[in-house]
């Protein structure tokens, strides 16, 4: 007999005209036999019905419905036991026992830890969240990769707390300090953090211009993680670190501004790969980038119509100083092709409410030079659920960046506009395989659903771990 103790214990069911237990266990017989007689339960995908036994261990057995065997996914298995944890954590249950279905055991550990989250720092009363959680029955293999999901959650965790947190407190100073502390954890890590007189030197023209309203200083944050020192492989991620974004002169309206914390989404979803990478010990070489600011309004706020100079020479007409995140991370991509030569490269930002128009809040927009890397986001996006849809880079579009007194403006107006971001950093892509993910819509959602307990989802965590892993 299975030896467990747990205020709650999910019990699987594959649906049929009678459903069918989806696990070896076989001890809950006469307890499960009446709900599914009478009809109560039928083991649809994300149904649950709580049993309460009133003697034996288990305080709580959860009949937790996984749809039709044939129709399974592991999307699906997701969502049915982020179904689960979300019941049991309405109940304010601590301890949780859990059986599976035989087969991949991943989605369902994913389902369990990642939406077992709540954001608590701000609260007087806290928010519940399972404190212990056990797989029943699984084998020492099974239980491995589940070991290695709870630290890769942990880290989605970390990425989320960063997005929640007060933009007063996750300031560039903050991310830099985080970066530096990430290293002093991990050998593989090493942090580089460049101040104002640095990003100066180093004449990061459109970073400075973006900063020039805050009485915060800029940071440029390097992290190396060499998790595979003996390759010269080498894959760049770079985050938009926009610690708040009030649009600058273009100051954004009552009701676009309120979310803006979140504009730091890529640069928490860089913290949050590098340190999930060191802490499971990735095979793999990545180049964390974060250029970070506020985008703020000041005395000193550059302006609509003037012109600055980028990293990498060319001379940008700013049309809107709303666009600002297309300017930080020009720069940072020229700077790390110059000086690090990655294979690849890879931005994540919260870029455009265009791409939210046209995909919502599930789908990440994606924009690539190269096929090859942009099968391998969309394989890797399938297999984690974070999913990403190609874009076009229509060259017709360019046309549309020219500026009368400049090189080129930065924000050309609303149409087309995630096409023409992304056609804004392609210009800084010299001869490397590169694919721009805007996270808009998947980075903060407007409500908290399936597995992401909170509007911060931590987006692109997974996503780059697989895609690095395969």
């Amino acid at each position: 007999m299975t030896k467990f103790l747990s205020d709650l214990l999910i019990l699987p069911f594959w649906q049929g005209k009678k459903p069918e237990v989806a696990c070896k266990s076989k001890e809950f017989t006469s307890l499960i036999k009446a709900p599914i007689e009478s009809g109560d339960f039928l083991g649809k995908e994300g149904e649950t019905l709580l049993v309460y036994p009133g003697k034996g261990k288990e305080e709580r057995v959860l009949l937790l419905g996984l749809g039709k065997k044939e129709e399974s996914t592991a999307e699906k298995l997701r969502r049915s036991y982020a179904a689960a944890v979300k019941l049991g954590l309405k109940k304010k249950c601590k301890n949780l026992s859990v059986f599976a279905p035989d087969g991949d055991v991943r989605p369902i550990a994913e389902g369990v830890y990642l939406s077992n989250y709540a954001f608590n720092e701000l609260r007087t009363e806290k928010a519940p969240v399972f404190t212990k959680i056990t797989f029943l029955d699984f084998s020492k293999d099974d239980l491995a990769i589940c070991k290695k999901i709870e630290s890769i959650a942990f880290c989605v965790h970390f990425a989320r707390d960063l997005v929640n947190g007060n933009a007063d407190d996750i300031t560039p100073q903050a991310l830099s300090k985080i970066a530096k502390e990430l290293a002093k954890e991990y050998p593989k890590v090493k942090t580089t953090v460049f101040d104002k007189k640095r990003i100066e030197q180093e004449k990061m023209g459109l970073l400075l211009a973006v900063n020039q309203g805050s009485h915060r200083e800029p940071a440029f944050i390097i992290l190396e993680y060499m998790g595979d020192p003996s390759s010269k492989d080498k894959t760049a991620i770079i985050g938009k670190g926009i610690t708040y974004d009030t649009g600058g002169l273009n100051l954004k309206p009552t009701g676009s501004m309120e979310t803006m914390k979140c504009d730091m989404s890529g640069a928490a979803a860089v913290l949050g790969t590098v340190h999930a990478a060191a802490k499971i010990g990735l095979k793999a070489n990545i180049i964390g980038v974060i250029p970070s600011t506020e985008n703020a309004i000041g005395p000193n706020s550059y302006k609509p119509g003037d012109v600055f100079k980028s990293y990498e020479g060319t001379t940008v007409e700013i049309t809107n100083t709303d666009a600002e995140g297309r300017l930080v991370l020009a720069d940072a991509l020229s700077y790390i092709q110059k000086n690090y030569s990655p294979k690849r490269m890879i931005d994540l930002a919260t870029l455009t409410g265009a791409i939210v128009v046209a995909l919502g809040e599930e789908i990440t927009g994606l924009f690539s030079n190269d096929d090859k890397l942009a099968k391998e986001l969309v394989k890797a996006g399938e297999a984690t659920g974070e999913r990403v849809w190609p874009m076009p880079l229509l060259q017709d579009y360019k046309e549309k960046l020219k500026s009368p007194i400049a090189d080129m403006q930065n924000a050309p107006g609303r149409a087309a506009g995630s096409i023409t971001a992304a056609l804004f950093l392609e210009h800084f892509i010299k001869d490397v395989a590169w694919a721009h993910l805007d996270i808009a819509g998947t980075a903060y959602t407007s409500d908290a659903k399936h597995y992401n307990p909170s509007k911060a989802t931590g987006v692109g965590v997974r996503l780059l771990l697989e895609l690095l892993e395969q």
